[in-house]
């Protein structure tokens, strides 16, 4: 058993534990990411939208107008609002850095088993505390398997961050074919023609199944491809940032321009009371006809220009945490959909600050003061 080798001594509980203290600040503010990003809450329920954000099934229920990303407001394909994309890796995160959190807070963790006794190592592969008598019973159980056992006090020493990319390299990706995965048959081929992860049975048995690689290569391949494509997003996120930033400009511009004339018109009317009121109130709806198409239209291409930058930044926020953190499965099933989201924004192109509405010509509205 791989991981009899470093357990033969058995468990050492006489290490003192680590104090926690310092440690659950970093915790809490470095994982700030695996959260809703509308409630902030920790939730089982988090869905991964086509623009790649990532909000609770809560929020998503009551989300209004239904059909549109809170965040970023591009619209969310399925009729009901609700993606069918689970975001596994920011739910797996979850569930392991509750484990540590446990391990950090308690200096006396029950065994999961006998619930008696002291628990001494952690399973990651079955996910549970067990103390030197079950440990012993799991190794003859699992005695042909390589679980990964590891010990309490030696966890407790580590920081979040080595905690989550240890217990991400267990190899726990199941074999495609139905039944096999029910069977515990681990997946280590990976075919390009079906494009499945198999296990050796299924390749030995099944002649259809070709080219093979190997998984490992696969997912390596599939982090290589998505840190490619956020790396040209990062290039092209310049030209959008830019454009923002223009636009911005262009909208204080236009309520500048809105507001002098406007200010003009009263000053003079003003002079002339109450004779040429209604000429005040003819010029000043004059104003407002010719300027406020302009300005809807780039507080418009500003709002859909914001919602592009906002995608893009939560593209490169999930693609750098699935290098650090996403498991082996989390790579095959999410990276299709990942991949899809960052082509459909690499398509998208800036738009020229130059073609936006200009203000309107006011040359009536200042004929006819002069004329005044």
């Amino acid at each position: 058993d791989g991981a009899a080798a470093p357990m033969e001594t058995g468990p050492q509980t006489g290490t003192p534990p680590c104090s926690p203290s310092s440690q659950q600040p970093a915790v809490k503010d470095d994982f700030q990411f695996i959260l809703c990003e509308r409630c902030r809450q920790e939730s089982p329920d988090l869905k991964l939208l086509t623009c790649l954000h990532t909000l609770c099934l809560n929020c998503l229920s009551e989300n209004k107008p239904i059909g549109q990303c809170p965040i970023c407001r591009m619209a969310i394909p399925q009729a009901s609002g609700i993606p069918d994309m689970d975001n596994m890796l920011f739910t797996n995160l979850q569930t392991r850095l509750n484990i540590y959190k446990k391990l950090s807070n308690s200096s006396g963790l029950s065994c999961s088993r006998c619930r008696s006794e002291t628990a001494a190592v952690w399973c990651s592969e079955c996910e549970e505390f067990l103390c030197t008598k079950c440990f012993e019973d799991h190794q003859w159980f699992f005695k042909k398997r390589s679980h990964e056992a590891r010990r309490v006090e030696e966890l407790r020493a580590e920081s979040a961050h080595q905690f989550l990319e240890d217990t991400r390299k267990s190899y726990n990706l199941f074999c495609s074919s139905p039944g096999h995965a029910d069977q515990g048959h681990i997946s280590t081929i990976y075919c390009r023609k079906c494009e499945k992860p198999l296990c050796c049975l299924c390749v030995l048995l099944d002649s259809q199944h070709a080219p093979f690689c190997d998984i490992r290569s696969e997912t390596q391949r599939r982090q290589e491809e998505l840190g490619i494509m956020s790396q040209e997003l990062k290039q092209k996120r310049s030209s959008f940032e830019a454009t923002y930033v223009a636009l911005q400009d262009e909208a204080v511009r236009l309520e500048q321009v809105q507001q002098e004339m406007r200010e003009l018109i009263r000053q003079r009317v003003e002079q002339l009371v109450r004779l040429i009121r209604q000429e005040e109130e003819e010029l000043l709806g004059l104003v407002e006809a010719q300027q406020e198409q302009g300005r809807q239209e780039v507080v418009r291409e500003l709002q859909r220009v914001e919602g592009v930058l906002r995608r893009m930044e939560a593209g490169e926020r999930l693609v750098e945490k699935m290098g650090l953190y996403a498991t082996e499965q989390e790579v095959m099933d999410m990276q299709p959909f990942i991949k899809d989201s960052l082509e459909q924004l690499q398509q998208l192109r800036p738009p020229v600050t130059g073609d936006q509405a200009q203000p309107g010509d006011l040359a009536e509205c200042r004929a006819r003061l002069q004329a005044l």
